[in-house]
This record gives structure tokens, sequence and C-alpha cells, in this order.
């Protein structure tokens, strides 16, 4: 069986918060799952990777959090969308966008 490709290194952060700013606040494990249905199971985020993402995220003002209860009424963390992650998530995409348009030119160059 295949291993799972890698997320490319800088692209987490900009997943998590293209996930708020898409669903609203959610908790770290509704995130991971999320990723990976979406993703048709190719991006699958471990906890060790996704959790301090988080913690990266909320210490750059990008999200808040607050405790709630789950549909499961159990206690979890839910991470919502700042003003400033927002702003960065633009500058997030831009950036991605123009590296992988650059690496597609590479790949599969245009045949004059």
């Amino acid at each position: 069986m295949a291993e799972a490709p890698n997320i490319p290194p800088g692209t987490l952060h900009m997943l998590i918060l293209k996930t708020l700013a898409r669903l609203g606040p959610m908790h770290g494990y509704g995130i991971a799952q999320f990723l990976q249905q979406t993703s048709e199971g190719v991006l699958e985020v471990e906890e060790g990777s996704l959790y301090p993402a988080l913690q990266r995220l909320l210490l750059k003002g990008w999200v808040a959090a607050d405790w709630r209860q789950t549909e499961n009424n159990r206690r979890a963390r839910y991470y919502t969308l700042t003003p400033d992650g927002k702003k960065a998530l633009k500058a997030e995409v831009s950036s991605f966008d123009k590296v992988n348009r650059a690496i597609s030119q590479i790949i599969h160059p245009v045949e004059a």
C-alpha cells in the first residue's frame, strides 16, 4: 500500500485558515476531518502537526480560541478566524498560487 503524500511545507497554516474561513468556528478534530474528506483522503493531518500549527496561529493572532461543547457533548477548543487571520490567509493564498504557477510552468512546460 502506498504511503500518503505529505502536506507541502508551509501550507498547513493556509489550509487551516481556509477551512475556518469556509466553515466558521471548528475544533481541531473537525478541521482534520474536513481536510481529509475534502481532499478525498490525500491530506491526512496528524495531531502532532495540527495542534502545534493551531498554537502557532493563536500566537500570531490569526485565530482565536474558546472552549465549547461539541455535537457529542464533549468539551473542545473551538478556533475562529480573526481579522488578522483573514488578511494573512489572503497573503498566504496569493503566495501559494504564485509558487504553484511557477512550479507548474517547470513541470508542465507549454510546448511551442
